[in-house]
Formats: structure tokens, sequence, C-alpha cells
């Protein structure tokens, strides 16, 4: 994907643009004409549902910072043009006389477009948080051309949906949504929107994939689909051949920002959940465990003795989260939450975030190679959107006075001038990694200096000797790989599985 780019598919319009038509000769692959069209239900489905899906405009006032349509370009020095543009630039008048250079350019309105689709003839709409993120005004577009002023009801950013409402200023179509969890590979689908501004355009195409994660939130499960969908289609509905709402189109890959056959849409599972919640709260109130998770490895499925490698490794546990009086610790590994299964850590935090608040569930982990019941009864996530960025400093030089040398790594036990040195709290217990040997299985797992090792195979350690006496006897007993439990300064914790061979 590196020659590719994820494209939120809002289309923002900065400046005219021209289309142009290309004429092909005709050349069919298939046996015959029907089979090229695909399925005869697409225009029927497109007929009774177009009229349900809006256009959404939005604008926005920003300031000007220079580089605007009065700024000179850069161009190379020498360059046949340089005296032109900068008698042009250089020398242009505003209205009142004075130069009208890019700093003194007064705020300007940026306009977005993008799609949406009516869910309740009250005049409920559905569109893509991003298509009105920042807006000051909202406008929606029925489909016979008739524009009127929305009103936010809530967002969701993390799934990147949101609600509108209007006052119908006639009868309105609404769609209803489908069942998602019902969709097959390569089930036909048809995406309806608003693309480049070219309202009501239809396209379809097949499922390509289900439940895909791009990495581009923390309850990512996409339908994946070969449909053409553009800039301007994001909010827009995907159906099946039943009319059924079953996606909104979010986004797409693409080197060039067009089609290439791979687009997203939240399935419609996760947003009629969402929508509910935001026309009966105006926000999210996702359920909460109070646990910090990560990937079973292999290696660390190794060492915890759990085959196969499954499930979400808990790496740390709130002290006023729910996880905490239910009795769940780090270094469990959850593989089932109210009665589902969890195969990885996206698994729970979608399950948990679909969960009812208050709710009490059971949850089944599995401790020192043996399945444990905790019965958890669910918090609220807040959601404050606070991101905490790591601040990195220059690495000091290695600790003078390491203890031990093991797994790559230099050892220290811990002191006050190495928790000055490293910034770490007085409550974090271990022993501190002062070196990484570049070579090394832990430099490839990312630990660095500054890193405080907690606890090796599930057992606390405070000296550098301890940790190589915990290796020697894994190696003894034919253990490939050793778990370590990390700390980071500030207290937070993960699992870190490292070679021993």
């Amino acid at each position: 994907m590196s020659a590719a780019t994820i494209v939120p598919t809002r289309l923002r319009q900065h400046a005219r643009f021209g289309l142009a038509a290309l004429a092909l000769g005709a050349f069919s692959v298939f046996g015959s004409p029907a089979e090229a069209r695909g399925p005869e239900g697409i225009a029927d489905v497109a007929e009774r549902v177009i009229d349900a899906v809006v256009n959404i405009s939005t604008s926005q006032t920003v300031e000007a910072k220079g580089g605007g349509s009065n700024t000179m370009p850069q161009l190379p020095p020498g360059s046949p043009f340089e005296e032109f543009f900068d008698d042009f630039f250089k020398n242009r008048k505003g209205p009142g006389g004075g130069s009208k250079g890019g700093d003194n350019s007064p705020p300007r309105k940026t306009n977005s477009l993008g799609s949406g689709f009516i869910i309740d003839t009250s005049g409920i709409v559905v569109t893509n948080n991003h298509v009105i993120a920042d807006a000051d005004e909202i406008n929606v577009i029925l489909n016979d051309g008739t524009k009127i002023k929305a009103e936010l009801v809530g967002v969701d950013k993390k799934t990147d949906l949101a609600v509108l409402k209007f006052k119908p200023p006639k009868p309105l179509i609404s769609v209803k949504f489908g069942d998602s969890d019902k969709l097959r590979l390569g089930d036909w689908v048809v995406a309806i929107g608003n693309p480049f501004s070219l309202g009501g355009t239809v396209t379809a195409g097949i499922v390509s994939a289900k439940n895909r994660d791009i990495s581009s939130g923390p309850y990512d499960s996409y339908i994946q689909t070969d449909a053409a969908i553009n800039r301007g289609n994001s909010g827009g509905p995907l159906f099946n051949l039943e009319g059924d709402v079953i996606g909104v189109n979010t986004l797409i890959i693409s080197p060039s920002g067009g089609s290439i056959g791979i687009g997203f849409a939240v399935p419609s599972k996760t947003v009629a959940g969402v929508v509910d919640q935001l026309r009966q709260f105006g926000e999210l109130r996702r359920g909460w465990l109070g646990v910090r998770i990560q990937s079973v490895t292999d290696e660390i499925a190794e060492s915890l003795n759990i085959k196969p490698a499954r499930g979400a490794l808990v790496a740390g546990v709130d002290d006023k989260g729910p996880a905490k009086p239910a009795g769940i610790e780090p270094g469990d590994v959850v593989v089932k939450f109210d009665g589902k299964d969890v195969k990885d850590p996206k698994d729970l935090s979608r399950v948990v975030a679909d969960t009812a608040v208050g709710k009490e569930v059971d949850v089944v982990v599995i401790r020192k190679g043996e399945e444990q019941t905790k019965k958890v009864t669910l918090g609220r996530l807040q959601d404050p959107d606070k991101v905490q960025a790591a601040v990195k400093t220059d690495e000091p030089p290695p600790e003078k006075l390491v203890t031990q040398k093991a797994l790559g790594l230099d050892l220290a036990v811990l002191n006050k001038d190495l928790r000055a040195r490293y910034k770490i709290k007085d409550s974090v217990k271990g022993v501190v990694v002062t070196n990484v040997d570049a070579t090394s299985d832990a430099a490839e797992k990312r630990l660095s200096a500054g890193d405080v090792i907690v606890e090796v195979a599930q057992e606390a350690v405070s000296s550098g000797e301890d940790i190589q006496k915990r290796i020697d006897q894994l190696k003894k007993d034919g253990k490939k790989s050793v778990l370590l439990l990390v700390s980071n300064g500030d207290g937070e914790l993960r699992f870190v599985a490292l070679s021993v061979q």
C-alpha cells in the first residue's frame, strides 16, 4: 500500500474542473450481454431508493495563511517566467490601492460536498463525520435539487458517522438498514451518491471482503467493495439488492484519489447502533472494561502455554475500571466475552464497545494455562478526545553501572539517579534497560533505554541477576522464548516475547 493512499471520499471544492469523455470501442469478454450487465435487479433498486439519497453541502470559513491565490508560485532560479510572475504578484494592487500579498488576505470560505441518506421521513439523515466536520453551515440537497438547511444531531468520530436533521418541505422517502452480517463474499451491492458533485450517481459491484481492518480507527470492521466510490461519495449508502442499506461508504484506497475498485463502507450493524444512540443521547455511550490489551503473538502464546494463539492479552488493568474488582489481572488472555469468541484485540474492543453500559457479562480468560470465568459489570467509556503524544528525548549514554547483560539488553537496578534520568515514576518497580543492542531481537521488538522490566515469565524481578536466572531456567525447560512484562516511565505496561536461543 506504499503507493496508495487511504482517502476519505468527501469532495472539497477549490476550483472548477473539466470532465473529458473518452469513447471506447465495444468489446466484451463475457458470453452474453446479460452476463456483462450483472443482475437485472439493480435498476429496480436504484429507482426505488434514489430519492432517499441526498447530497450534503457544507461551508467553512478559514483563515488565509499565505500561499493563496495571490501568493507568488515557487519557480526554479533563472526561470524565464520568474521576472513575469515577480512583476505580476509584487506590483498587483487591491481595491484600496494596497498590496494584495498573502499576509493581508482576508478569511475565505471553502465548500465541501458529500453524500447522505434519509432514514426517517421526519427529516433524519445519516452521513460521515468527516463530511460535516468543522462546518459553519450544513445543507441537505434532495434528489430534485431542493436545498434545505440542516442541523447537527450528533457525531461519532471513532466510526466517522454523523446524524443530521432538517424540516421536510414535502413528503420524503426513507430507507431502512439491512443486516450486514448476512452479506457473503461476491454478493452484489449498489452505491448511490454525489461523486465529483455529480449527484444521483449509481454504481454497482460486489462485496470483495468483510471485516476489513485498515487501521483507521479502534473499531474497524469495514465492508470492502469494488463498486465505484469516488470523492463526494462519502456518507452515501451501500445497498443490497433488496434495497436495504448494508453500509455507509467512507474510504477508498487510491494512488490518485479516484476509484481503483477498492472502497470501504461501515457495516450497517455498526451504523444502526451508533445512529440509535446519537438520536437518543446526542452522543455515544460505549461499554468500558478498563483494561489495556495487546495481540497474542505465537511467541507470547508459547510462553503462556496457549494453543493456538488467540484472544486479547491484558497488559494492564485500570485501578478504577470494572475489570479490577472482577479479578482480571495483567497476563490474563481474554478468549470469550459475553458469549462471543475473542480472536484478537480488535474483536474485544468492538464487542465491549457495543455492549450496554451497566450490563453484567461473563468474561472467559486463560490464566496459567487454565480457563477461568469472571463476572464484570461494564462501565461507561469516557471519551475526552485526548491524544497523548510520546515525547522523545535524546537517549543518554549507556548506564555505566550495568549489573547484567541479557537478551541484548544492558540492565541496571533502579535507583534515584536512573529514575531522574529516564523520568520513571516511583510507583514503577523492576529492572531498568539502559541500552539495547541494535542487532538484537529486543531492538526489533522496540525495547529502548528507559523501559523497565517488571516481570519475567510472570514472576517479579528486581535485578539483572534475577532476569538471568529466569532465562537460564527457561532454556533448561526447553522454552524458545521468554515473556517480559515491560513498563514505560509512566507505568503503562505491555508484554514482549523475546527469543532465548
